[in-house]
């Protein structure tokens, strides 16, 4: 299995000791909460999957495809890709080109009733 240090994603301005933490929701009675309350979850894994589209074959179909076949996805070119988090539908966004390595910036946040934000 490979080293999960690989593939560890900095988190900016949460976890690097600064005295001046970013603010999240307010607490119920007014206070407002700092992202140093989230530190005992920082090393908790979670798994995030960027779906571009997809797409149904044959197992047949399947085997014939050699390297470089193009397999259409039911997304059209600019459309935004779905972002889950633990297999739950969270955000929809873009890929984006970060120097050399390809990455998603978030465009929308999905509501746990399914709505968007």
């Amino acid at each position: 299995m490979a080293n999960d240090q690989d593939n560890d994603v900095g988190l900016q301005n949460l976890s690097d000791g600064s005295s001046k933490s970013p603010d999240l929701a307010p607490k119920e009675d007014g206070q407002v909460r700092s992202a140093q309350e989230l530190e005992p979850v920082f090393d908790v894994p979670v798994r995030v999957q960027a779906v571009l589209g997809k797409s149904t074959l044959e197992v047949s179909q399947l085997l014939k495809l050699a390297p470089g076949a193009v397999i259409e996805l039911d997304r059209k070119v600019g459309e935004a890709i779905d972002i889950y988090v633990n297999n739950r539908l969270v955000a929809r966004g873009e890929v984006v080109l970060v120097e050399d390595h390809l990455g998603v910036t978030m465009t929308e946040i999905i509501k746990l009733d399914g709505g968007v934000v």
